[in-house]
């Protein structure tokens, strides 16, 4: 099983501390938001300044067979953090190839993978989605074969969270009992990741290497590890509206057929 599915899961199904009076009782560690580093292009001799503070690390892959080769290789410079490929559309044999070389988990886009990917359980699975899929498919989604959702964001110079992120982030938790994870930039404030966790986000993925500051990934581990994240979360599957008829409504429309 994926070792970062694993760590998702502990932190999407929270149990709450155990309640009573005996000394001998195990106290959990509360959940916190992870924080997964993304690679477009892998520096294998700064890499480990980059990802330093991640709980795992994921590379861009256009090109299955150099794309495997570099993962492998990264995962042995950085050995103690889970490593997956984000694929851009895979064919039938590359989840094999990717569990040969180590990879903990893929992601990979709904519009071009092929289903024969889901042939195994040797990597977890993430599955890309845009955020502007539907309540139906959203819902379908939830019961897929997949281990996690990931909200693909803008990744152009200047982008920052606003409003709109954040009711997206709500509406995709809300709907989806699988863990969610959300693409944000690396400038993201501490008041940011609060809300993002309360909105039922657990985990997200920042863009880090040439062009980034090589320490910023470090801050902002220090940064998550000293805020309090509340648990259980309000987050749970939303209900449908059903139509609903006062009493006063009632009334009248009884007195009115009589009348008639």
């Amino acid at each position: 099983m994926s070792k970062l599915i694993d760590k998702l899961k502990l932190v999407s199904q929270a149990v709450p501390q155990p309640v009573g009076f005996r000394t001998t009782q195990s106290v959990l560690p509360k959940p916190k938001i992870l924080l997964v580093a993304s690679l477009a292009q892998a520096n294998v001799e700064d890499l480990a300044d980059y990802v330093a503070g991640a709980d795992a690390g994921v590379l861009h892959i256009s090109k299955l067979s150099s794309g495997a080769k570099t993962l492998q290789k990264i995962s042995q410079v950085v050995p103690d953090i889970p490593w997956g490929g984000w694929l851009r559309g895979s064919g039938r044999g590359e989840i094999k190839q990717m569990a040969k070389v180590g990879c903990d988990f893929v992601v990979f886009p709904a519009a071009n993978t092929s289903l024969a990917m889901f042939q195994g359980d040797e990597v977890g699975k993430i599955l890309e989605v845009e955020p502007s899929l539907s309540e139906g498919l959203l819902r379908a989604v939830d019961e897929l074969p997949v281990d996690a959702v990931l909200i693909a964001g803008e990744r152009g110079e200047g982008y920052f969270l606003t409003w709109h992120h954040l009711m997206l982030f709500k509406h995709f938790a809300d709907l989806l009992t699988k863990p969610l994870l959300v693409s944000i930039p690396l400038t993201v404030t501490a008041s940011e990741l609060q809300a993002l966790w309360e909105a039922g986000v657990d985990g997200v993925v920042v863009e880090v290497g040439v062009g980034q500051p090589a320490e910023r990934l470090k801050e902002l581990r220090q940064v998550i590890d000293k805020m309090v994240f509340p648990s259980p979360r309000k987050r749970g599957k939303a209900k449908a509206l059903l139509p609903h008829i006062s009493w006063e409504t009632s009334i009248v429309t009884g007195e009115e057929e009589e009348e008639e």
